[in-house]
């Protein structure tokens, strides 16, 4: 059984030394540390210009990946320090006898949660669709001959997590270790902690995706040894159970796509304002003042109150879910998303429901993923193949011309095919929509 002793581990990746809680000052904690690592960095700052629902949008109260990630940081706080309360309480002996507080777990999960979509590609999820088919559909399945079956399957199902795992961890020229992000926090970040292959038709929560790519693979396994993440024993591939703590911060991902999402819909006028009370009202109808709702005068301003209470309601009632299953969670026995056993189960799939079929599928979204996909393939194709070309000095002026808008750092002569065309697909995945849009606007100048 995992215990939170090690699960709250402050070990960066590379340490040759042990952290103790009881040697740091109250005025900035190593789990803050992390928050603001993670605020500074580059790929944090590149969500400012990247879709969460409705990409290339300039609409100035649509969420961009960067307001979704704060907020959802902001829950995700509020999430942790709640737990927090809660294990401290049932396990007196972490404070006493390792210094931790209510704060160090609301630190944590925040921290994760921030860096939840870090390593998401530009124009949404359908970035992530859109290198998985240049690679199995598209022009790079030629590539398929120069990898393995595990490495093909990171291009062929390219997964956001696994980028994201990747842009923390990795060192590359002029990053050692990533941004050098504490142990219990990479944990907490680690929804999917398994790799690729196989892919299994599952309803377990941790199941769903992966989590790091092969060229991460050893990094994540000293962090999941070193937090005693238990190895799951009936797999034929490298796969553990869920640190608990990452299970809040898919709970505040969960609460927040489903209730702003819907939100960002009603205020671009895609769903009916009448929707809003219609649908939130089961989960505000304990905390709802009707005298202050009527009193509201603007449909953002009424909407935003009751999008307010019901992220305070569903805060509470999946800590509850959470510390009703911590044995459970600490077993490898739990494998759900907390929001699937929360109060407001029906009522959140009810509003995702009216998402999809108002938001998600609208016609102005479908159009600007359509040019993503363009865009993404294109690039791949552009800056893939001129990259084995200079490889294998079989490279042309045009080559050399595309090579030139490769940042430095990307450039690395590599022997290994797989690494060669995997730090393409982070660079492409690093971009944001706009900088993708410029350089695929630039490249076809060049036909």
């Amino acid at each position: 059984m995992m215990q939170w002793e090690k699960l709250l581990s402050l070990k960066k990746y590379g340490d040759t030394f042990f952290r103790n809680r009881l040697d740091e000052t109250q005025t900035r904690i190593g789990f803050e540390v992390d928050y603001d690592r993670i605020i500074f960095s580059a790929a944090f700052r590149s969500l400012q210009d990247k879709t969460q629902v409705i990409p290339l949008s300039k609409t100035d109260f649509v969420h961009t990946r960067l307001t979704h990630s704060l907020e959802v940081s902001v829950v995700g706080r509020s999430i942790g320090r709640n737990v927090g309360e809660k294990i401290l309480s049932k396990y007196p002996n972490l404070a006493e006898q390792y210094g931790y507080t209510i704060n160090d777990f609301g630190a944590i999960v925040a921290a994760a949660a921030l860096a939840h979509d870090i390593g998401n590609p530009p124009f949404g999820h359908s970035g992530e669709k859109a290198i998985s088919d240049f690679f199995s559909k598209g022009a790079g399945q030629k590539y398929q001959q120069l990898v393995n079956e595990k490495q093909w399957a990171d291009f062929t199902n390219f997964e956001g997590n696994a980028n994201g795992f990747s842009v923390l961890t990795k060192t590359r020229p002029g990053v050692e270790g990533g941004l050098r992000i504490s142990y219990a926090t990479l944990g907490a970040f680690m929804k999917y902690p398994k790799e690729c292959l196989p892919i299994k038709a599952t309803k377990g929560a941790s199941d769903k995706k992966y989590g790091f790519f092969q060229d991460d693979k050893q990094a994540f396994i000293d962090i999941a040894t070193d937090l005693g993440l238990t190895m799951k024993q009936d797999r034929n591939e490298i796969a553990f159970y869920r640190h608990p703590l990452s299970f809040l911060v898919e709970a505040a991902d969960d609460i927040c796509y489903t209730i702003i999402d819907f939100e960002d819909g009603i205020n671009l006028g895609w769903i009916p304002e009448e929707h809003a009370l219609e649908f939130l009202i089961k989960i505000v109808q304990n905390s709802i003042n009707p005298q202050t709702y009527s009193k509201l005068r603007s449909t953002q301003d009424r909407v935003s109150y009751l999008r307010a209470l019901a992220i305070g309601s569903l805060i509470q009632d999946v800590t509850r879910v959470f510390i009703e299953n911590e044995q459970l969670i600490l077993q490898g026995n739990f494998d759900f998303a907390l929001t699937d056993k929360c109060a407001y189960i029906a009522q959140m799939k009810d509003i995702l429901s009216v998402s999809i079929n108002n938001v998600y599928q609208s016609k102005e979204v479908i159009e600007k993923e359509i040019v993503g996909y363009r865009v993404i393939h294109t690039l791949l194709d552009n800056f893939i193949t001129s990259i084995n070309n200079k490889y294998y000095q079989e490279d042309t002026h045009y080559d050399n011309l595309v090579l030139k808008l490769l940042p430095e750092r990307y450039k690395q002569n590599v022997d290994c095919p797989y690494q060669r065309m995997m730090e393409i697909c982070h660079f492409v995945s690093m971009l944001t929509d706009g900088k993708a849009l410029e350089l695929y606007q630039s490249l076809k100048s060049k036909d």
